[in-house]
């Protein structure tokens, strides 16, 4: 019991913190994008998406190294605090001075390199806050870590809200980024204080090494998800210009903000999903991931047809009447929203059967095939074209993810899991178009309001899979 408490405790943290900080940046984006405009939000987006290659480099997977070993082993935590900050020091001097010489080789004007220079610092700083919230896991204080990510993310909005307010400009918004992230660092650094016992740690070269070597798999991972979800916005800068590659990023932020519905929901049946892997009690992790896979597209599909219907009026609503030419690229993109809600399940599943490699593999296969599709689709449709690559390449990741876990694992029942909801959900489009002369809003809440009717009538979802769901999100018993 005292387990799945703990559990349950660390799960709703985490779930707190990453719900809470992603609405809030999804928002200050918004903000950020209708005020820099176009170009000024290309530049932007452009800065965050090169300098996350430094990231990386910076961080070398020895977080997510560090998290597993102090966890098995909390009596050495002084030794890796005091020999991994010396070591991604060195590392992230020399990852600096790479992007100091890179984006110059790259030969781009002085202001967007000026930009470059202090989104690369905040990615840098912001790899040694992510160390000390590693230890923060390892020791399972996931409220540390709750504590310092909403409240960094709090101070950073209200700083560049001012900033916007008295047209401070591009440089001062990424300098509140920096800003931001050193108060968040300092303020990990004083609380690691509360679970470690600090002493000066004698710099040891061979743990130092050996340490390099193990985080190697994890670095490059990172690097194959960055490559996945970074390249388009490079290739687009380096093939096209900002304008581009602002109004491809205003649409891809939408996507990725609404990414905060799976996340929370993954999020909370995944240590269920692992507690049955543990136990070998196949049927409950069969359960939980072909409820999971049904409740996951029931929610995506019609956030997909409501979006692509409305399309142009939201993306008006959200960025203003500047971001038009975003209206196309959006409607391709929610095109993945099935997609990506669906292997968001997909990959944590995997894991928690132990089965991690494929989600390395998977990923790589889709940063490869990004990067080709891109190539090819960039030079003739610009952000259009980044946009179908994005799709395509998702695509091949639903396809692989769900290979696997069908061929070894669960075989789901495609009439109860796919054709039913997709059923349902072709009522929104029969409704919208009855109701098609009447406000947006409005047609949308009716034509939800019949979805959910469909739903019901159809029996997609029973009464013991609601009191199921309860269970998972905790709020009761089953």
């Amino acid at each position: 019991m005292n387990n799945i408490k703990r559990i349950a405790k660390n799960t709703f943290y985490l779930t707190l913190a990453e719900t809470i900080t992603k609405f809030i940046l999804f928002i200050l984006t918004i903000y950020i994008a209708r005020y820099l405009k176009d170009v000024g939000f290309g530049k932007f987006s452009f800065a965050f998406a090169f300098s996350s290659f430094f990231a990386i480099v910076s961080d070398f997977g020895l977080n997510t190294l560090a998290t597993r070993e102090i966890a098995k082993n909390k009596s050495m935590v002084a030794k890796y605090l005091g020999n991994i900050s010396y070591l991604k020091l060195l590392i992230s001097i020399t990852s600096f001075i790479l992007l100091i010489i890179i984006i110059n080789l790259l030969k781009y004007p002085s202001d967007t390199k000026l930009v470059v220079y202090i989104v690369g610092l905040h990615v840098i700083i912001t790899s040694f806050n992510q160390f000390y919230i590693a230890v923060f896991r390892a020791f399972e204080k996931m409220e540390y870590e709750t504590f310092v990510r909403i409240l960094e993310k709090i101070f950073l909005f209200f700083l560049v809200i001012y900033l916007i307010y008295y047209d401070y400009g591009l440089v001062s918004i990424v300098s509140a980024y920096l800003i931001s992230s050193v108060f968040a660092v300092m303020l990990s650094y004083i609380m690691t204080s509360k679970i470690v016992n600090r002493q000066n740690t004698k710099i040891d070269f061979s743990f130092i090494w050996d340490t390099t070597k193990s985080a190697l798999p994890f670095c490059l991972t990172a690097i194959f998800v960055t490559i996945y979800f970074q390249i388009d916005t490079i290739m687009l800068s380096i093939m096209q210009n900002d304008s581009a590659v602002g109004y491809y990023n205003a649409a891809y932020r939408i996507i990725f903000g609404l990414m905060l519905i799976p996340t929370a929901f993954v999020s909370s049946i995944f240590p269920l999903m692992s507690k049955y892997c543990e136990q070998s009690e196949k049927k409950g992790y069969c359960e939980v991931y072909t409820k999971g896979f049904k409740y996951l597209l029931l929610i995506s599909l019609p956030i997909t047809i409501l979006g692509i219907t409305f399309a142009d009026k939201l993306i008006i609503f959200i960025y203003g009447p500047e971001y038009t030419q975003s209206i196309n690229s959006f409607k391709v993109l929610l095109l993945v929203i099935p997609i990506i809600f669906l292997t968001s399940l997909f990959g944590p599943a995997l894991q928690a059967a132990n089965r991690q490699h494929i989600v390395t593999y998977v990923t790589a296969s889709n940063a490869t095939l990004n990067i080709i599709l891109n190539y090819i689709l960039i030079p003739h449709y610009s952000y259009i074209g980044a946009a179908v690559a994005t799709v395509i390449t998702e695509g091949l990741g639903f396809t692989l993810m769900y290979y696997f876990i069908s061929r070894d694992s669960i075989k789901l029942s495609l009439f109860e899991n796919i054709v039913k909801p997709l059923v349902a959900s072709f009522v929104i489009i029969l409704v919208i178009y009855y109701f098609k002369q009447i406000e947006w809003i409005l047609a949308s809440i009716i034509g939800l309001t019949f979805y959910v009717l469909a739903i019901y009538f159809m029996k997609i979802i029973t009464r013991d899979e609601l009191r199921i769901l309860r269970f998972v999100l905790g709020s009761k018993t089953p």
